[in-house]
């Protein structure tokens, strides 16, 4: 698949997987545009025109190889990078140059590739690190409620050190953490990195959970079946150029996709 291929039509309706899986096809009011990005790294010129829309209570993922730009378009979004074209916009503002730690207080919330918890924190005090925007201080007990409904086993361990947990309940704390904001978004990078299969599916069907809960998601997956079986739309990134759109169903039967990502 070349930067020059035509991009599929894209449509609101979510295929049959997604729903199965819980995910919501929208509003239709866009919580999140970029438009024609450019992002760099000093000289080197990392997303090239990026264009993608998130609307409310969707499930939208960016699939792509290693060094496509997925983590690079992810970090544009929530200011650690700015686009040096272009502009992002997140409920209704441009926020291109607006700084990631405002941005949280706006609402965007991620769960970073690595998971990058506190390991010496315990589980408690990751997700207390993870509520540090909030004002409202009172409130905080039914957020701690809604994370350990969603994730038990945090409950079990929460006064034990987060380094010392496993892959998997280490990437549910940072999910958890990323949740404590209360985010309009919630930008998820590569959950199930480094994860056995039987914790991917539980890892995937705890995100269909979060999003009838009405978050909206913004997925970066390099577990494309898994991706594309969960959300309800989809960006294919290739060398910092979005090269397919369209419906989860679409892409999942497209045959450049199902080739270079889907091992067909």
């Amino acid at each position: 698949m070349t930067a020059e291929d035509t991009p599929v039509g894209m449509t609101n309706a979510p295929p049959e997987a997604a729903k199965a899986a819980g995910a919501n096809d929208g509003d239709g009011r866009v919580v999140l545009r970029l438009t024609d990005v450019h992002t760099y790294y000093g000289h080197i010129h990392a997303l090239q025109g990026v264009s993608l829309e998130v609307r409310d209570g969707e499930i939208v993922t960016l699939l792509g190889s290693n060094g496509a730009g997925k983590t690079t378009t992810l970090k544009t979004i929530h200011g650690l990078l700015h686009p040096r074209e272009g502009t992002v916009e997140f409920d209704g503002a441009d926020v291109s140059r607006v700084p990631a730690h405002e941005l949280v207080r706006r609402g965007v919330g991620q769960s970073p590739e690595g998971r990058r918890i506190f390991s010496r924190m315990t589980v408690m005090e990751n997700l207390q690190m993870g509520a540090y925007t909030r004002r409202d201080r009172g409130n905080l007990n039914a957020d701690y409620d809604r994370v350990f409904e969603l994730f038990p086993r945090l409950l079990e361990r929460r006064l034990q050190p987060a380094g010392t947990l496993s892959g998997g309940e280490q990437q549910m704390l940072a999910i958890g953490r990323a949740l404590m904001p209360r985010p309009k978004l919630l930008l998820l990078d590569e959950p199930s990195m480094g994860l056995a299969p039987i914790l991917v599916e539980q890892i995937f069907s705890i995100i269909g959970d979060i999003n009838r809960q009405g978050m909206t998601i913004l997925l970066v997956e390099q577990n494309a079946l898994m991706a594309l079986k969960t959300a309800a739309r989809g960006y294919v990134l290739q060398t910092g150029r979005i090269v397919r759109s369209g419906s989860a169903s679409q892409l999942l039967n497209d045959p450049e996709v199902r080739k270079a990502y889907l091992g067909a």
